[in-house]
């Protein structure tokens, strides 16, 4: 027997589990500029790549925050590849501070310019992803009626590979440690090493 119930009539246990079982789920550190300047960094564990021609990329932003509004307002963000290292640092861009707070400041953390966007980048990441919005997408459910997050996805417009983590052509993964959110409040997890399994030939 499984432990079955449905969102409608509630799920009956301490803590509701549905974010420790789809998981991990990657960070998304998104940082935006507002039409009048004001830089804005935030992590986002709705998450993740949704195409790979063309490049795309999508994060889902509970409620209407800063990042949303900014890239209403400009069409451009940066997803920034949230790492061990950085933990503490991309903890602390998530406090809920007024629009005009610069979270790299309050982070204690070196902002770089992008190439092909405005927002700027985590200079100490291992890798950021510079994206043009395509598509803002308030989330509906079965009935039609309207939900608290709205999806933003976003193409890949340019990619910056810090080189200490190109091994042979390949982004190593396992060396930057990536961070991903592992369901109740304050569990993430680290990605430090990898196993392969190649797909089986017919």
């Amino acid at each position: 027997m499984t432990y079955f119930y449905t969102p409608e009539a509630g799920h009956g246990l301490p803590h509701d589990p549905m974010k420790a079982i789809v998981a991990p789920r990657p960070i998304g550190w998104i940082s935006t500029i507002s039409a009048s300047g004001h830089v804005n960094l935030a992590p986002y564990s709705f998450f993740n790549m949704v195409s790979d021609v063309p490049q795309m990329l999508m994060f889902s932003s509970g409620g209407r925050k800063d990042s949303l509004r900014n890239i209403e307002e400009t069409g451009e963000f940066v997803a920034n590849l949230a790492v061990f290292p950085l933990a503490e640092a991309m903890n602390r861009t998530s406090a809920p501070v007024s629009p005009d707070t610069d979270e790299f400041v309050l982070a204690g953390l070196d902002a770089a310019p992008s190439t092909m966007v405005r927002p700027p980048r985590v200079a100490a990441a291992p890798a950021a992803i510079e994206c043009r919005c395509i598509q803002i997408i308030p989330l509906h459910d079965l009935a039609g009626k309207p939900g608290s997050n709205t999806m933003v996805i976003g193409q890949v417009v340019g990619v910056h590979i810090d080189p200490a983590f190109l091994v042979d052509g390949r982004f190593d993964t396992a060396a930057a440690r990536p961070l991903a959110r592992c369901g109740y409040n304050g569990d993430y997890a680290e990605v430090s090493s990898l196993f392969r399994m190649f797909r089986p030939k017919v």
